[in-house]
């Protein structure tokens, strides 16, 4: 089984009190159904995970990102043993400069977060182990597998 690649990209900001923000949207469509999640999606075919992560960006808020203000920040790999169909490979990306104003999308109504009261419980379990660190500048490369319940993480043996 070919193991599909994906993109995301969480966009960040400083408030004028100095506080880190990042723009998140609770899922509308598709995997991940009512979780908050990053900016991303599916490459198409022919496409590296920079031109997936821009056009993602556009489609689901709206935002306008050069190519080269996009950093990379690891890669993730989600496996799903018990349902092998949701496995996938995820190029992280960062990213502090974009032109335009969110809006909503069919995908997402994307939000400001504070970094430090990031939403996990409504997010992925992955999140709470690595994207504190990847926001403030740790790059990721970590395998997380994904137990029965198809939510929460269990540790790799």
């Amino acid at each position: 089984m070919t193991v599909p690649q994906v993109c995301v990209c969480y966009l960040t900001r400083r408030t004028p009190g100095g506080a880190l923000q990042v723009l998140l949207g609770r899922k509308k469509t598709g995997l991940g159904l009512g979780n908050i999640v990053g900016l991303g999606g599916k490459l198409e075919a022919g496409e590296s995970p920079v031109e997936a992560a821009v056009r993602e960006i556009e489609e689901e808020s709206g935002l306008t990102v050069a190519h080269s203000a996009l950093k990379p920040r690891g890669v993730l790999t989600y496996l799903f043993p018990h349902r092998e169909s949701w496995s996938q490979i995820s190029h992280v990306f960062v990213c502090t400069e974009w032109t335009g104003t969110p809006r909503e999308s069919d995908e997402l109504n994307p939000l400001w977060y504070d970094v430090d009261a990031l939403p996990v419980d409504e997010m992925w379990d992955d999140a709470r182990h690595c994207l504190p660190a990847v926001l403030t500048g740790t790059p990721a490369h970590e395998t997380f597998t994904f137990g029965a319940d198809l939510k929460t993480v269990v540790p790799n043996a």
